[in-house]
């Protein structure tokens, strides 16, 4: 028997019983990264970088560190994401006129020009999802989901999406 076979796909694991709330959440959180990944392909973006897209939007121009914390990700990977942002054009990096030693982040003109885009993913994933549901429906899931994030909150130590002494929100 191997991974592949229906028995090991379906139904969920044994272990899921001791969970179901969270193993939906995983299951959703992971179709929804699959669609919108599916959605940002087309504006030449790879998922997660389009909230680091988002934050440089409604913030301006803002130091990498902060960006780090912000996004509560592995320096690594926010590294290797604006590498990659930085190479089609849709960010720069360069020194902080503030402190030489720290980098500067911005999105260029070409980055700007993403955010109807990505904004249109967003609303159109949005409407995927809640499909089927009424608006007082989908207004109860998301208080909900508010709920169950801020029940997290202190186990991540993240607030709001930012993590803790963060200055980029």
């Amino acid at each position: 028997m191997t991974g592949t076979d229906p028995v090991c796909t379906e139904p969920p694991p044994a272990a899921t019983r001791c969970g179901p709330v969270g193993h939906a959440l995983a299951r959703v959180g992971r179709l929804h990264r699959i669609a919108m990944g599916r959605r940002l392909r087309e504006l030449g973006l790879y998922p997660g970088q389009e909230l680091m897209m988002m934050r440089l939007w409604d913030c301006g121009p803002v130091r990498q560190s902060e960006l780090i914390q912000s996004l509560g990700l592995d320096p690594s990977t926010v590294t290797k994401m604006l590498q990659r942002l930085e190479q089609s054009g849709h960010v720069r990096r360069g020194p902080d006129p503030a402190d030489r030693r720290a980098v500067l982040v911005e999105a260029t003109e070409r980055g700007q020009a993403l955010r109807t885009g990505v904004e249109d993913a967003w609303k159109d994933l949005e409407s995927l999802s809640l499909g089927g549901l009424s608006a007082a429906d989908g207004a109860e899931l998301s208080r909900l989901l508010g709920l169950v994030a801020e029940n997290l909150r202190e186990e991540t130590e993240e607030a709001d999406g930012c993590a803790p002494g963060a200055t980029v929100c």
